[in-house]
């Protein structure tokens, strides 16, 4: 079989993991957790962006050192991936010494595309960027991200010649070499670069930015935060000697937000040009998450934290209804009443009642004993084009098509009524399949909820059954009952 790669972007430190972090951990771990099913070998990577004046500014804040920060702040997110039974291989964080050396190298190897410029801007250090006249203007010279005037900027730095670039990534990106879902996304990023890119600033003065990686041979200038940290999806693979990134480079997937796609599907294609390397094979550029129809925000009280969720109702309903009722390929909202709609509805009821109705019938009417489980014979070829394509609401649809097509068929048959009758190998025959039928759903379920798919795969091994204790989607508070017809 054939190696695979997939990253998430890595989130940067400067504020604790929200419901967006973890559903990116949560769609690059089923891409992953897919591959290794099929017999890929897979490095899934991870970690955390910790440079740039942002984290200076909070860390003096608080009466902390940079990486003192850093290391709170990045303990959070490898702990968050821990909760969401998130199984990366690596964890990459830019304070590590080996990041450090290998930005180091690929500044030198990007020679020929770097020059020093006065750039003259305005800058938000809360955004790490530089906005035009017209943004400024437009926002009447306060950025409305952090309610804090823009600065005047007049610096010397080091530029990347992205415009020399920006013919050729528009190639890759049309004649589908480089992918990006979905197409609003990549319409999105074909407008920009119709537009034309412009040379980029990769460089800010030590004197205005210190905590970051310096740039070789000039002791006066730091890498711009954002740019060492786009470096990481090749440092984590050891770039440029190191047998995974010869074997593992371009990355079959990378997974990243909508609001960092022109750093993703512009500037890092650019890098990877430059540097003479094949762009990723597929960049899937998720939404945004809401609550309850609003941005989310503490001073708003609708801050969802997402271990809270994952403490009451466990870790695979948060990740389903993350993966299902969020749109792959939009913006979605996240509320109480439809999460508690779908682990009672769907979790609980239409999945969690097929498991036990099966299991306590086998239970009563064949001693525990299944017999011979015939081979299931859905057809699954659209839950496949789904994950092909990053579709994991839809995919998850097609699993349900089937559990719903179960349910209606233990109705129809009645094993019940079978079971009075007397036909036992009828009966035999009608249980079985149920029994097939559900552990079709585990192993389609295993790339979304692996600990459900496991439960269930448990229950009917061996040809007997092996009932759970309590129910399928036990909450921390009480337990729903399950009933069997």
């Amino acid at each position: 079989m054939s190696n695979y790669y997939v990253t998430t972007s890595i989130p940067y430190v400067n504020g604790e993991p929200h419901l967006g972090h973890a559903m990116e951990f949560i769609m690059a771990d089923v891409l992953t957790r897919a591959a290794r099913q099929q017999g890929e070998t897979v490095i899934f990577s991870t970690g955390s962006d910790e440079h740039g004046g942002k984290i200076a500014e909070k860390a003096a804040e608080l009466g902390l050192k940079p990486k003192e920060l850093a290391d709170k702040m990045s303990a959070q997110f490898s702990g968050l991936a821990k909760a969401l039974n998130i199984s990366n291989d690596r964890f990459i964080r830019t304070t590590d010494p080996g990041h450090e050396q290998r930005s180091k190298l690929i500044w030198k190897a990007l020679a020929k595309d770097i020059y020093k410029s006065k750039y003259i801007g305005w800058y938000c250090t809360g955004d790490e960027a530089f906005f035009t006249e017209t943004e400024v203007k437009a926002n009447n010279g306060v950025c409305p991200n952090h309610n804090r005037p823009y600065e005047k900027i007049e610096e010397e730095n080091y530029f990347l010649r992205l415009s020399k670039y920006n013919d050729a990534i528009r190639e890759a990106i049309t004649s589908g070499s480089f992918q990006i879902y979905p197409d609003t996304r990549r319409n999105e990023i074909l407008s920009v670069l119709d537009e034309g890119l412009e040379d980029i600033s990769i460089s800010r003065p030590k004197e205005k930015v210190s905590w970051g990686i310096p740039v070789p041979g000039d002791a006066h200038q730091m890498m711009y935060v954002w740019f060492e940290a786009l470096l990481n999806y090749i440092t984590v693979l050891g770039y440029p000697e190191h047998d995974d990134f010869k074997q593992f480079w371009p990355a079959d997937v990378q997974v990243v937000g909508k609001d960092i796609i022109r750093f993703h599907a512009a500037i890092w294609p650019a890098i990877l040009m430059g540097l003479e390397l094949p762009l990723p094979k597929v960049l899937y550029v998720h939404g945004f998450i809401t609550v309850e129809g609003k941005k989310m925000s503490k001073s708003l009280g609708n801050y969802v934290a997402p271990l809270d969720i994952v403490k009451k109702y466990g870790v695979d309903p948060f990740r389903y209804y993350l993966l299902r009722h969020i749109p792959s390929y939009n913006d979605g909202d996240f509320s109480q009443a439809t999460f508690e709609a779908a682990y009672n509805n769907e979790l609980a009821n239409e999945l969690g009642n097929a498991v036990q109705r099966t299991a306590a019938m086998i239970e009563k009417y064949q001693d525990g004993v299944v017999g011979e489980i015939p081979p299931a014979e859905h057809d699954i070829g659209e839950y496949k084009l789904a994950l092909q394509a990053c579709r994991f609401d839809k995919a998850l649809d097609e699993v349900w098509n089937q559990v719903r097509g179960l349910n209606q068929y233990i109705d129809q048959e009645k094993p019940w009524m079978i079971a009075k009758e007397g036909d036992t190998d009828h009966l035999r025959e009608v249980l079985a399949y149920q029994a097939s039928n559900l552990l079709e759903i585990a192993e389609l379920l295993e790339p979304f909820m692996p600990e459900t798919a496991a439960k269930i795969q448990a229950v009917f091994r061996d040809g007997k059954v092996y009932p759970i204790e309590g129910t399928l989607f036990p909450k921390s508070e009480t337990k729903d009952e399950a009933s069997e017809e």
